[in-house]
């Protein structure tokens, strides 16, 4: 296995490459025949990089190829276009090439900062008119070593996403160059995705499942079957069900009570699977699979595993399960089929809208909701006792009519719940403790983000520590770092500024109030590690807009703000940390969550 990483000017381009296997790196600087001689030596094996699907690869081949790399980088970098389309020419190098990149992520040097690790960029603009300098060879060199040594590290930490791949591989004797596919394409072609050339018509006229038993609420189905309802950019906004304002759209529908803060018995009632589950029920999107029976195994391997408790076992089963059931919305898989997609969307959601209605016409005044989402439901039981094989009765016989599988999960405890996607419940019986929700889950090393926050909200939320005790006895400063990295609707990111002392009326009194100026430095950087200052000479970060120009504060960016890019891991805190505007944002965030 090599890792690997290309570097590419104007007038030059270098090569990283670090074979694992066999300990060795190679640094090939502008030397077409020592690629060459790399590739062919180790062409059969699989060669993984980060957006590497996207970009090098290409670069690689095109070089191959006899191309001129700076065209190809610019062809995709500066025009937008996929690398593949630049010539046919490049199928003539076969790859397998694994990207460690996923869908939703932020970039590279994003995790790098994540991690704690040093950010900095390097001085060698990509932009420069000439031939690199040796020095800036070099510095192009260790700046590319760092980024594949950054990719390793990533890859470990993912490695369960490259496992569940190579499994399937395996599981389905599939070609080793299947390793280049993303999971929606692996996908495809283990089920036989047969999308490609037909023409489906029927993008609004999925059924409404016969199992369903709406009465009360019947009137919000009847909203889909409306033709001028048949567009996307609609929805049902603020309909009261169980007493929760609710939101039913083409995705799913969902509510919650906000900002809701109680103790109590509360019971998480989930399908198993849910998506999945209906697919495999109702058999939809079957019509364009070839191979449908590969699904009902990845399927049923995932739900056999969950109920044996065996979560090594499941995890590839769970992953490729979840992979599947997301492709007949997009329109690029051989799985695309927008009327099974809308079937098990508009269904799915119908169907835990039927279980509500049950649950409230059994339980009565006493039926409390807490919130409602795409997979499941949260409830308060007033009395436990009295009312759990009420609840169990009527799941039971939804169960049977639909044919889905519940879970159930009870809290004898408290709960603080921001809104449908953010919630913490601890059971004070057993310490079991169920998060949901960047603010309060436990942040993994990549997506290590303002981590001291989320750290007092759930000791004060589990354990009662006062936010202060949390914040103050902390001296990592990894703990207090926000990492922010601009997207390409930004041009640059500035640092400082001053304020001006303006006379404005305000309730119908004059007054004196004080505004910031946008008249700091560009910083060179794109991503950045921020942390709260006590310094007033310290300005805050904030970004340009590339086509309106407009300056917006970057994201939780304090007023005082001093960033620090190199490697964090280990270091102390700084007299000049602001831990005030810490604590400050953790209150804050807490009375999001209903205390008070």
């Amino acid at each position: 296995m090599l890792f690997y990483d290309f570097e590419v000017f104007k007038y030059d381009w270098l090569v990283v490459i670090i074979d694992v296997t066999n300990k060795k790196e190679h640094v090939i600087i502008n030397d077409e025949n020592k690629l060459e001689e790399i590739y062919n030596q180790f062409s059969s094996d699989i060669w993984v990089g980060f957006n590497n699907r996207h970009y090098d690869q290409y670069i690689l081949k095109g070089i191959l190829c006899g191309f001129n790399p700076k065209r190809i980088n610019d062809y995709i970098i500066v025009k937008g276009l996929p690398g593949w389309k630049f010539s046919s020419l490049l199928k003539h190098y076969p790859l397998n090439n694994y990207d460690v990149m996923l869908g939703t992520d932020r970039g590279l040097k994003s995790f790098e900062g994540f991690m704690g690790n040093d950010i900095k960029e390097s001085s060698v603009p990509f932009d420069i008119d000439r031939k690199l300098t040796d020095e800036e060879i070099q510095e192009t060199i260790k700046y590319c070593k760092h980024d594949v040594e950054q990719t390793i590290e990533v890859f470990l930490k993912r490695i369960d996403e490259f496992n569940t791949m190579m499994y399937f591989i395996k599981h389905f004797k599939l070609s080793i160059s299947s390793i280049s596919k993303t999971k929606a394409q692996l996908a495809a072609e283990i089920l036989g995705g047969n999308r490609k050339g037909q023409n489906f018509n029927d993008e609004f006229d999925f059924p409404i499942l016969d199992c369903l038993d709406l009465k009360k609420y019947k009137f919000i189905a009847n909203w889909y079957r409306k033709k001028e309802n048949h567009n996307y950019s609609k929805k049902q906004d603020k309909v009261i069900v169980a007493s929760v304002e609710h939101t039913f759209s083409w995705g799913g529908g969902h509510g919650a009570r906000t900002k809701y803060h109680k103790k109590g018995c509360f019971l998480i009632i989930d399908v198993t699977a849910y998506y999945p589950s209906l697919q495999e029920r109702y058999k939809f999107g079957y019509r364009v699979m070839d191979n449908p029976e590969n699904f009902e195994f990845i399927h049923n391997s995932n739900i056999e595993f969950k109920r044996k408790g065996d979560k090594k076992a499941r995890l590839p089963f769970k992953i490729m399960d979840n992979a599947i059931s997301g492709q007949m919305k997009q329109k690029s898989s051989a799985l695309y089929d927008p009327m099974s997609n809308n079937s098990i969307c508009i269904n799915g959601q119908l169907l835990l809208l039927d279980l509500i209605e049950h649950l409230e016409l059994a339980l009565g005044k006493d039926f409390i909701l807490v919130q409602n989402n795409t997979d499941g439901i949260l409830i308060e039981l007033k009395n436990y006792e009295k009312d759990f094989d009420t609840v169990d009765d009527v799941v039971y016989e939804w169960e049977k009519r639909t044919g889905m599988k519940m879970d159930f999960d009870t809290f004898f405890g408290e709960i603080f719940q921001k809104d449908v996607n953010n919630y913490l419940i601890v059971d004070r019986e057993t310490g079991a403790v169920k998060s949901k929700g960047s603010y309060v889950k436990k942040l993994s090393s990549l997506d290590y983000d303002l981590p001291i926050i989320n750290k007092a909200l759930v000791n004060y939320m589990i354990d009662g520590i006062d936010i202060e005790t949390t914040i103050n006895e902390c001296n990592e400063l990894k703990e207090f770092q926000l990492v922010t990295k601009i997207s390409n609707k930004y041009d640059a990111l500035y640092h400082g500024g001053t304020f001006s002392q303006l006379k404005e009326t305000v309730n119908g009194k004059r007054k004196t109030v004080k505004r910031y100026n946008f008249d700091g430095k560009q910083i060179k950087e794109k991503c950045i590690r921020i942390f709260a200052s006590n310094d007033e000479n310290d300005g805050m970060y904030y970004k340009q807009h590339k086509t309106t120009k407009s300056f917006e504060k970057v994201t939780n960016c304090p007023i005082h703000a001093f960033s620090f890019n190199g490697d964090v891991n280990g270091l102390k805190v700084p007299d000049k940390l602001d831990k005030q505007f810490y604590i400050d944002l953790a209150y804050k965030r807490l009375g999001d969550f209903g205390y008070v």
